[in-house]
């Protein structure tokens, strides 16, 4: 029961860091760094950092089999890239509060895929739980105000979703035998070579990272080197939430880690709102309050769903 509350704490202070992230990033981005240049830098910056450390700890990160290369693979361009990548590709075609609920319907398909393809049994609690969260969302992204929805934008945000229940899944799978360290590092090292493919690094706006960034919101005025934010964001935004999510899904469950990565729209509103000085409506609030409802309900059911 400890291991498990232990777990928890470690994907709710996951989902607290990617949610800070998010304010830090939108600095870069205001600044003219190119989304996709972002993502490539954060996770080639975190790869070589999470190699280290697990290298320094134990042995060779990406020793595996021959057998298991290909399905290692799979997992870093699904798990890592494809969630960014279709994320992305969903937001330049759809309002983000849309692409946002789409994205976070992972704990339902993960819900049905336990249910349905692996045949174990899932608690009447867990459906009423994921209901609770997602009219939340809808209420805390108010939804109504863009309902002209594009296509291929609900597409890109549906494969995010895929991808993302993907990353749930096959990382509880693989912690059976690897380390979060050496499951960390075939993520997102896959992910920086799937990227460096596409836009290779002697073309990188390295400008950016010279440059004095100005601040947005209550910071209005004050600046900060684009090196030194663009490192927060490899190290906070990218090295400790992934590591500590990963920690939490191998003390817990693939299900309890996507209900509880649902806390991180909320809690990125929250940020929004005391550094961007964006403000929360009354059914916002509401919105937000009935999400942690639904959280609260659905992981006291994810515990026995695997």
């Amino acid at each position: 029961m400890l291991t498990k509350y232990r777990g928890e704490m470690l994907l709710a202070l996951g989902a607290l860091f990617f949610s800070a992230n998010g304010t830090v990033s939108k600095w870069v981005l205001e600044s003219g760094m190119p989304a996709w240049r972002l993502t490539e830098i954060r996770s080639t910056g975190a790869f070589v950092i999470i190699f280290i450390l697990t290298f320094i700890k134990g042995g060779f990160p990406l020793k595996a089999k021959l057998n298991e290369i290909p399905k290692l693979i799979l997992f870093g361009v699904f798990g890592f890239a494809g969630v960014q990548t279709f994320y992305f590709y969903s937001i330049a075609r759809l309002p983000v509060s849309i692409a946002l609920i789409l994205e976070f319907t992972a704990p339902l398909w993960i819900a049905l895929w336990l249910r349905f393809v692996r045949k174990h049994e899932v608690k009447a609690s867990m459906w009423i739980g994921l209901g609770f969260a997602f009219i939340g969302l809808i209420f805390l992204a108010q939804v109504w105000k863009g309902l002209t929805l594009n296509g291929p934008g609900v597409l890109g945000a549906l494969a995010s979703a895929f991808a993302l229940t993907v990353y749930f899944l096959q990382s509880k799978g693989m912690s059976h035998k690897r380390s979060s360290g050496e499951i960390l590092t075939w993520g997102l090292g896959v992910t920086a070579l799937f990227y460096a493919i596409l836009m290779p690094w002697w073309s990188y706006p390295t400008h950016i990272l010279t440059k004095k960034i100005e601040l947005l919101g209550r910071f209005h005025g004050h600046h900060l080197p684009g090196w030194l934010l663009v490192s927060y964001i490899i190290l906070f935004g990218t090295v400790v939430p992934y590591s500590c999510v990963m920690a939490g899904i191998i003390r817990t469950t693939a299900s309890t880690g996507s209900v509880i990565g649902m806390l991180e729209p909320v809690l990125a509103g929250a940020f929004a709102w005391v550094l961007l000085g964006e403000r929360f409506n009354l059914i916002q609030l509401i919105g937000a309050a009935v999400v942690l409802v639904g959280i609260a309900i659905a992981d006291r059911a994810s515990s026995s769903t695997e």
